[in-house]
């Protein structure tokens, strides 16, 4: 059976202007998983790539162990549809309209801008985008400048079909992207309601990886957010 592993970006800049970038805690934690691949003797035979800035510099650190070490690292093939869901494009689009409906949102957005400590800021926000984002899946929120949720699972089946064709029949494949594709692949295996995936991407820790066998006829959940890499707990982030 061929084997896919889908490794989620390290650490970006939540709650930075410019989210879409490591931080020195992420690159860390890609160089960790890098040196924790050469040390077991990891190899792929195929990598591919997201858009996102981090995903493309989780992959270039992960290359640079490999390469500075004399291993061979394929050259990543970019994949844009391994992108994340747009959960800041549905927060922009439709938070304002719903602090108007919802009293409920209005609150937590205000208690978000009255926070004063990071931390603190950081888990209103996410009970707010999980608000939210769950709404945008249960298509109760719409917009033509918004991905839909079903188009978005869309082309996850797409990115993963096009990853099963272009590999051999023992391949060893890594795909570089974000905690929504990875578990709109385990929706794929597990055949998971909507819901129920989007609780799912939330659980990734940065720079984990996930595996999936698969042949011509079955796709099958090997394992899910692994991190033994990770091993201080200064290390283990979801943002």
């Amino acid at each position: 059976m061929a084997l896919l592993t889908l490794v989620r970006h390290g650490q970006a800049a939540f709650l930075e202007q410019n989210y879409d970038r490591l931080t020195a805690l992420g690159e860390r934690q890609a160089r960790i998983l890098g040196e924790y691949w050469l040390r077991t003797s990891t190899t792929f035979d195929q990598v591919y790539c997201g858009p996102a800035a981090r995903h493309v510099r989780t992959s270039q650190i992960v290359a640079d162990v490999f390469r500075s070490a004399g291993v061979a690292w394929p050259e990543p093939i970019p994949l844009p549809e391994v992108d994340e869901y747009p959960g800041i494009e549905v927060i922009r689009t439709f938070l304002p309209g719903l602090m108007e409906t919802h009293e409920d949102i209005r609150a937590l957005e205000a208690e978000f801008r009255e926070a004063g400590d990071k931390s603190v800021a950081a888990r209103i926000y996410d009970r707010m985008f999980q608000q939210v984002t769950a709404m945008w899946v249960a298509g109760e929120l719409d917009s033509a400048d918004v991905e839909t949720w079903k188009a978005f699972c869309d082309r996850v089946d797409r990115a993963i079909a096009l990853i099963r064709d272009g590999s051999g029949k023992n391949g060893r494949v890594v795909v570089f992207t974000s905690g929504g594709v990875i578990a709109a692949t385990v929706r794929i295996a597990l055949d998971l309601a909507a819901q129920r995936t989007l609780e799912l991407s939330w659980t990734s820790r940065n720079a984990s990886y996930s595996e999936f066998l698969f042949t011509i006829e079955r796709f099958s959940l090997s394992s899910f957010n692994n991190h033994p890499h990770l091993e201080g707990p200064e290390l283990l982030t979801y943002r």
